[in-house]
């Protein structure tokens, strides 16, 4: 008998045997001991999976694949990683690898490995796209009530921008464009013209600051701004608020609306999160945000003075344009968004980079943070 047989010899043998011979016969007849057989038998005789034909060997490397793969996904369940994630956030990676995957995995696999129940998930993606509806139907809602007000000469009320818009066949009730007018900050004419006339002439809109943007303490003078960006086919509005002391970024928002909610979200988080600080002066532009009866109000609860912008004069809140210019030349210009949650992710990662990593010059090149503690430190 030859010290070594042939791979070709070695498969016709065990071919025989899956046609149905036995070991034994084939050993008796061909004088070769069961044990080689059966050896031959582990490394030639194929299994048949799904979609491939596996030697035993193959196979069984594919076993052990798969009890290590199972014994890792125990493990990252028992550490409770995967629950501890809120459910909007799983659900919000869910609905980017559903549209991204192209087929590749199934929604039930998805909702498995994230722990998530397939009707929730289905409910989450249906709501997104009726309030992607709804979002739009209000923008142009919004629009043309605006547009009603303004040809008016910012004079008409909610009835008679109802029967202006239901004359043009959009017939809506005075209860939602009384909302819109609330949000856009829209007012008509009021019998206490002549005192609201007044109290506007009392606080009428001063620059506290005349371009000196420096301030002895932290939570002294807060500047802040609103930019956009085009994500897909819909803008996003970012509002920062600064601390003059350090450049800090104390406060952001993004949204999808510009609206006076997102201004004044934004300051009361940065207020509440910087200790509610006294003798705080609030720096902005004229825009429609800030100057709105509801930030204004909120301002002065909080004992905050506000201080605005010339008209047309970009320069006198310099500081929060050089950072939206510095967020867009060193992060928002060299990436592309696929999504909001995206271009959040961009921000979030950008001004924690901004507050605690990138040096100053105006700071004597120490990062906002360094240059805060360091203040705290020689009190």
């Amino acid at each position: 008998m030859p010290a070594e047989y042939p791979a070709n010899f070695k498969k016709e043998v065990i071919k025989r045997y899956q046609n149905g011979e036995t070991i034994k016969s084939l050993a008796h007849e061909l004088h070769i001991a069961q044990g080689t057989l059966y050896r031959w038998r582990k490394e030639y005789c194929s299994i048949q999976g799904i979609n491939h034909t596996y030697t035993p060997k193959e196979f069984n490397a594919i076993s052990r694949r798969l009890a290590k793969l199972e014994h890792e996904m125990k493990i990252i369940r028992l550490s409770q990683c995967i629950t501890s994630v809120p459910l909007q956030k799983r659900l919000s990676i869910l609905e980017n690898l559903y549209h991204q995957s192209d087929n590749t995995y199934s929604v039930h696999e998805l909702c498995e490995a994230l722990d998530v129940a397939r009707g929730t998930f289905y409910n989450h993606i249906f709501r997104r796209a009726d309030r992607n509806q709804r979002d739009q139907e209000q923008a142009q809602l919004m629009h043309l009530v605006r547009q009603a007000f303004d040809d008016s000469g910012q004079r008409y009320g909610t009835e008679k921008i109802r029967i202006t818009l239901a004359e043009g066949g959009v017939r809506v009730s005075t209860k939602r464009i009384a909302a819109i007018m609330q949000e856009l900050d829209l007012r008509s004419i009021r019998v206490d013209s002549k005192k609201q006339f007044k109290k506007y002439q009392k606080y009428r809109k001063q620059n506290l600051l005349e371009q000196q943007f420096t301030a002895d303490r932290p939570n002294q003078t807060w500047v802040s701004d609103i930019t956009y960006f085009k994500v897909n086919d819909y803008w996003l509005y970012l509002c920062i608020i600064l601390d003059l002391f350090s450049r800090k970024v104390v406060g952001y928002r993004v949204s999808r609306n510009a609206s006076t909610n997102l201004v004044t979200s934004t300051f009361r988080a940065a207020f509440r999160e910087r200790g509610n600080p006294a003798d705080l002066t609030f720096h902005s532009d004229r825009g429609r945000q800030y100057t709105s009866a509801a930030f204004t109000t909120l301002l002065q609860k909080c004992g905050v003075k506000q201080s605005f912008s010339a008209t047309a004069r970009p320069h006198d809140n310099a500081v929060a344009e050089a950072f939206f210019a510095s967020f867009k030349r060193e992060e928002a210009y060299r990436r592309e968004y696929t999504s909001e949650q995206s271009f959040r992710k961009s921000v979030e990662q950008y001004i924690q980079f901004y507050n605690g990593v990138r040096p100053h010059r105006t700071l004597r090149y120490k990062t906002p943070q360094a240059f805060e503690d360091a203040y705290h430190e020689n009190l």
